[in-house]
């Protein structure tokens, strides 16, 4: 929506507005749905004549509640989910700083932390999302999502107990570190392009794994990959499989995290890899192929989609 329709003192916020519901959703596409909800609520409000004395508590309110909405909405498709579920990866090129929309988003919303926020009910994600990842105090998080302060405090402990010790935010980490993780994921990749099995086995964690997400739609693993040879040997081969096909992978910061994406030889999407380092190796590798989740990203292509159920050869 233009910034004329609601006024650029409300445009101001669509950073952080989107930085709140994709924490929710996990999703860029419903994400920007929401956003883009709030802001018509807020058009029909000002037509109306509707006073709204906080602009950022109106537009941050609407937001939360139209994420709780959708996550209640969306959990039975995800209970029905085919193999892992993963994020929509938000990717910014790692040669340049990414658009302001996604400012919020780094050394926060990884997709590991998203993956456990899965596990949380409508409300307790909305809290934990607002407190954990925004700062917001339990009297603005109460005002935000209709609950009594107390209450809130409630929810946020239940919600810190039913997600463990792993779903404390990180922090973020210095410069001198995040270059260190970029430049190991560039070796990574170029080893697994070149089939060095010996150097990806000293890149790797001894109990690294390895998620894919096609969603029933692409070629993905059906369950996680735990051992370190193996998750070697499925990066040699999948990116020689595609590489035959003309693919090429570029590297580019995933939620803020190391990683790249892979093109085909006409320069469409085909998967998104983000790889989490800790202590010098890499620990998890996460990669989505689910054409619906890289839509948003540009023309997605078509080399690893699954057959259509009840398509018929000719």
């Amino acid at each position: 929506m233009p910034a004329t329709a609601v006024g650029t003192d409300a445009d101001g916020y669509r950073s952080l507005l989107f930085s709140i519901a994709y924490g929710m959703t996990g999703s860029v596409g419903d994400a920007e749905d929401i956003v883009q909800d709030a802001f018509l609520g807020l058009a029909r409000a000002r037509r109306a004549g509707t006073p709204v004395a906080n602009l950022k508590a109106y537009l941050t309110t609407s937001v939360t509640r139209l994420g709780i909405n959708y996550l209640s909405s969306a959990r039975v498709r995800r209970e029905t989910y085919v193999g892992d579920w993963l994020p929509e990866p938000v990717v910014v090129s790692a040669d340049r700083p990414g658009p302001a929309e996604h400012a919020e988003l780094y050394d926060s919303l990884s997709m590991a932390f998203l993956v456990l926020l899965e596990a949380l009910s409508p409300v307790e994600r909305a809290v934990f999302v607002l407190r954990e990842v925004f700062g917001y105090g339990y009297p603005e998080v109460a005002g935000l999502t209709g609950k009594s302060e107390a209450n809130c405090r409630q929810i946020f402990a239940r919600a810190r107990k039913r997600i463990g010790p792993g779903g404390q935010l990180v922090d973020s980490p210095a410069p001198a570190r995040r270059a260190e993780s970029e430049e190991l994921a560039r070796k990574f990749f170029a080893a697994a392009e070149g089939g060095d099995m010996d150097a990806l086995l000293d890149m790797l964690a001894p109990d690294v794994v390895f998620h894919g997400d096609g969603g029933g739609k692409a070629r993905a693993l059906a369950r996680s990959v735990t051992d370190a040879r193996r998750v070697a040997r499925l990066l040699v081969g999948g990116l020689r499989r595609v590489g035959k096909l003309g693919a090429f992978l570029e590297a580019a910061r995933i939620n803020g995290r190391p990683g790249g994406v892979v093109y085909d030889a006409e320069g469409r999407v085909a998967s998104v890899i983000e790889v989490d380092v800790a202590e010098g190796r890499i620990r998890a590798i996460r990669s989505v192929s689910n054409p619906d989740k890289l839509d948003h990203l540009g023309p997605v292509s078509d080399i690893g989609r699954l057959p259509q159920r009840g398509a018929v050869d000719h």
